[in-house]
């Protein structure tokens, strides 16, 4: 089978499970501030999914002792391709098992990253198919957007924490055919990597861990689509004393708009405003390596991934801004710099009088009155 193929084994991200201390307090938060829909109840568990996601459920909380990842599955994109992964899987030698359906989803294969995650591959799903008071009027939307919280509209990707990036990154990429989009590397040293099978600029995204652990999470993130509910969440969670880690902002890597929270039990929450970047190419890997380097602190100028040497002396960007802005353009004033004084004209004295009289009025640096008032020219 060709790379290409591969490739498109793997169709998205279908659930994933969250283990937390306080459940009450996971549950409120997913239920009354996302919107989300509760689905069903099992021993320790319950199941949730967003207004848009196609099948029963995308998101189980489970009671535990710490707030972690209980698992994450993924779904091929069709019964042969399951096969196919199996096979792969097995013959790297990847620890696995078969396990039976769990609400709305058929036979499921387990295996575990080299990182220690538990991740899981399966085919067979339920549509979701909603109640008579919950189906909405719009035929491509499962159920009604709730009316509850700032609801979203489905789960989006998965990032991962590893205590080596590199081989669980090569594992997703051998064994399940994903295509590593973005990285960050300094020197020899993988820092973060992001991975797709589809047009998104990522579903899962893989990071150092500084502590050193190993199959920890680092957040799981839902979908909203619209950079001003990640603003609108922010005020209500304020409100809500729910705690508010970065954002809103946008990403330089994959460009998403991101607001990132702990929900009550402790785990770490993306809302993503916007898809992101995307990829449109279907045939083809794009340029190898993209990724952000360090600049070396060497005369020697190491080579970047792309092969390209980086100049220890150019000029370092950081953040989203071009560096001719000292500040953010939201932070910046609206003023335009004044306008060049423009040179004499030979035919001045051929012109109207007022035209003559208007040129002859502005000193230079002048502003127009709307400008010089702190307004915007447009």
């Amino acid at each position: 089978m060709t790379e290409h193929n591969i490739r498109h084994e793997i169709a998205h991200l279908a659930r994933v499970e969250l283990v937390t201390p306080d459940p009450d307090g996971t549950l409120w938060f997913f239920k009354e501030l996302l919107g989300m829909y509760e689905t069903s109840r099992e021993a320790q568990s319950v199941y949730l999914r967003g207004y848009e996601d196609p099948y029963p459920w995308s998101l189980k909380v489970t009671e535990g002792p710490q707030p972690r990842l209980g698992h994450a599955a993924l779904r091929a994109s069709s019964p042969e391709a399951l096969e196919r992964r199996y096979r792969a899987i097995k013959d790297g030698n990847l620890d696995h098992q078969w396990l039976d359906g769990d609400h709305g989803y058929g036979k499921t294969l387990r295996f575990t990253s080299p990182d220690g995650h538990d991740l899981r591959l399966l085919w067979e799903a339920e549509k979701y198919q909603a109640p008579p008071e919950l189906r909405s009027k719009i035929l491509t939307r499962p159920s009604k957007k709730p009316l509850k919280g700032i609801p979203v509209k489905r789960i989006d990707h998965l990032n991962l924490l590893a205590n080596d990036v590199t081989p669980v990154k090569e594992s997703l990429e051998r064994y399940l055919g994903f295509e590593t989009r973005e990285r960050v590397v300094e020197g020899d040293v993988e820092f973060g990597a992001w991975l797709s099978t589809n047009i998104l600029g990522h579903e899962v995204a893989i990071m150092r861990d500084n502590l050193g652990a190993h199959g920890r999470l680092h957040h799981a993130a839902f979908f909203y689509g619209i950079q001003q509910h990640n603003i609108d969440a922010a005020e209500m969670f304020r409100e809500y004393d729910i705690t508010i880690e970065a954002g809103p902002d946008r990403h330089g890597i994959t460009q998403g708009a991101f607001l990132y929270v702990f929900e009550p039990g402790g785990n770490r929450i993306e809302l993503f405003g916007g898809p992101g970047s995307f990829n449109w190419n279907p045939t083809t890997r794009p340029e190898p390596g993209r990724c952000r380097t360090s600049t070396p602190a060497s005369p020697s100028a190491a080579p970047n991934c792309r092969g390209r040497p980086t100049s220890p002396t150019a000029p370092r960007r950081s953040g989203l801004w071009p560096t001719r802005w000292r500040t953010p353009p939201n932070r910046r004033s609206l003023r335009r710099p004044p306008r060049p004084w423009p040179p004499p004209s030979p035919d001045l004295a051929a012109r109207p009088a007022r035209v003559r009289l208007r040129w002859q009025a502005r000193p230079p640096g002048h502003t127009s009155g709307l400008a010089s008032k702190g307004g915007c020219l447009t």
